[in-house]
């Protein structure tokens, strides 16, 4: 599978996020990237931000936007064909945006989302 292919997989993981979650999404870019870091465990996804519930005060203008990063490799190295690649890649696509909205690993594995 192309790169090109693979990100045509991320956006459409994410047209199948509600729009009622995809509106209350603030100050958030979805990246892809290779590998995940190579100083830490291999990683599917990672969020990195302020999680919307977290953001008080002083948080807003100027502020850089949370990121949600798909690594490409991990994922298609665990799956077996191009269907399972499209619901692990859709399954991490939820589970980070989770984490933008303040949920934690424990919970989005009780919902499926793990």
């Amino acid at each position: 599978m192309s790169d090109a292919e693979f990100d045509d997989l991320v956006g459409e993981a994410l047209d199948h996020v509600p729009p009622q979650f995809l509106d209350r999404m603030d100050n958030v870019a979805i990246l892809v990237e290779d590998e995940s870091p190579p100083d830490g465990p291999t990683l599917l996804g990672l969020y990195q931000g302020t999680p919307l519930p977290e953001r008080i005060g002083g948080y807003g203008y100027g502020t850089m936007p949370d990121r949600i990063t798909i690594f490409r490799g991990p994922l298609k190295r665990m799956c077996r064909d191009a269907e399972h690649l499209r619901q692990q890649i859709t399954v991490t696509v939820v589970h980070e945006l989770g984490h933008h909205f303040g949920i934690d690993d424990d919970r989005l594995h009780e919902l499926g989302w793990g």
